[in-house]
């Protein structure tokens, strides 16, 4: 059965397995203890430490182990917002950040502080001057990812870290996604990842703060990894996310080549196989085993049951397959349609054929999905204009059942003519316009209403 969700969890590299297994029989003892069986356990971490560090970039005593990825971006936020109180309680984030770190941003503006979230393009990427123009002189902290967990899109670290360096505020950098392809551009002040991301075990996370850069750890001090990480490590998986880590390191290159071919077939087919879809993320600046598309009419959640049934793993960003029943922050922040969204990133080792064979089922299942809702592409509308503006009524309704709707009744009125979509469902926000825009249509705007939000469309084709 194909797994095509790397960027969520990564299966577990045979590297990883292998020192996992074998750390339990070595590493089980306090590596802070002076007995043999300390000892050896802490030479494990050592060594552990030292090929991390080389991975990151940096030097081993910059580098701590902690119990996650989120654990690492909570407590790399906090602790340089606390050693730099003195210069301000002012963060700089993307709008597209991991949601780790919009929670970190969260809780500093409930304690009084202030954030500020830079735009992001359609494909996901922030501009440079625009970060840079955000930087304040009570900026405490600026944290940008170098590519992101549901689109795929680069971002320019490089030109961000010269802002920040100009201005004097430390960069943190979220390399969850790139670190096993590479070593991230170089300026940042403060690196955090997490190993279940490239093959390691879950669990393990990498937070490197390098020397001068003003931290201060939130809670209670603890002796172990220089107060940073308390509590006794899980040494067994620090050793296999090392191991694994140096390992896909060294295959990068040749899985980067293979895979973004793989990836960039699905670009290519995708819109020539399923009418009414949209691509998203940056189609060059991009990691190389993602990508993304949202197809109109579908209902997300059933989508991805149906590859599911068909023996294909993949993942989404449409808020009817979330708990929040929100559309996922990334896609609201590109304004790209979230509806039957469906993240596909491949791990490595993916072959040809599986590729080749989620294109087959694809279009089939879409169909499917689309007939079952009721739904059908573009042209479902037929011209026979009766009226010169309408009002649809899809209060309750959640997406895409607003845009089905709005579908099947354009062709009622003239070119020229208005339909108003009332709607509670926050999904209609981004899904209208990103309807007209694929369709030819024109986006009037939006206007509270009685219940929920009226979207008016005009006619144009």
């Amino acid at each position: 059965m194909p797994y095509f969700d790397a960027a969520s969890a990564a299966p577990l590299h045979p590297v990883a397995r292998q020192a996992l297994l074998a750390a339990l029989d070595e590493g089980w003892a306090d590596p802070a203890r002076l007995y043999r069986e300390g000892r050896r356990a802490r030479l494990l971490l050592d060594a552990a430490r030292e090929a991390a560090a080389e991975a990151v970039g940096c030097r081993p005593d910059e580098l701590v182990f902690t119990p996650s990825g989120t654990r690492a971006l909570h407590d790399g936020i906090a602790g340089a917002l606390a050693g730099r109180r003195r210069v301000g309680r002012h963060l700089v984030v993307s709008a597209v950040e991991h949601s780790a770190v919009l929670h970190s941003a969260e809780a500093l503006s409930a304690a009084g502080g202030t954030v500020t979230e830079v735009a992001v393009d359609r494909t996901g990427r922030v501009a440079a001057d625009a970060y840079a123009a955000a930087l304040r002189p009570d900026t405490a902290l600026a944290a940008l990812q170098s590519a992101n967990h549901e689109v795929g899109t680069e971002q320019p670290v490089v030109e961000v870290a010269e802002a920040c360096r100009a201005a004097g505020v430390p960069l943190l950098v979220d390399a969850a996604q790139s670190l096993g392809w590479g070593p991230v551009a170089p300026g940042w002040s403060l690196l955090t990842a997490s190993a279940h991301k490239w093959g390691g075990p879950s669990g393990v996370g990498l937070l490197a703060v390098r020397k001068g850069v003003r931290f201060a750890a939130r809670g209670p001090a603890d002796e172990r990894e220089w107060g940073r990480a308390p509590g006794f490590p899980d040494l067994p998986a620090i050793v296999a996310a090392a191991a694994s880590l140096r390992a896909v390191r060294a295959e990068a290159a040749e899985e980067d080549a293979r895979l973004r071919r793989l990836v960039e077939r699905v670009r290519s087919r995708v819109p020539e196989l399923v009418p009414d879809v949209e691509v998203v993320g940056d189609p060059e600046r991009r990691l190389p085993h993602l990508v993304t598309f949202s197809c109109l009419y579908v209902d997300g959640e059933t989508l991805l049951h149906a590859l599911d049934r068909e023996g294909f793993s993949v993942s989404s960003g449409s808020s009817c397959t979330s708990s929040t029943l929100r559309p996922s922050h990334v896609l609201q922040a590109m304004g790209v349609l979230s509806e039957g969204n469906v993240r596909v990133s491949l791990p490595r080792g993916t072959s040809a054929q599986d590729v080749e064979g989620f294109l087959e089922v694809l279009p089939r299942t879409v169909r499917a999905v689309r007939e079952q809702l009721g739904a059908s592409p573009t042209g479902t509308s037929v011209p026979s204009a009766t009226t010169d503006e309408l009002v649809v009524d899809s209060l309750g309704k959640r997406c895409p059942i607003p845009v089905i709707e709005l579908a099947k009744v354009i062709g009622n009125v003239p070119v020229g003519g208005l339909v108003t979509v009332l709607s509670d469902d926050e999904a209609a926000r981004l899904d209208v316009p990103a309807w007209c825009g694929m369709t030819g249509q024109e986006y009037v705007g939006e206007r509270p209403a009685e219940r929920g939000v009226a979207y008016t469309v005009r006619r144009r084709a």
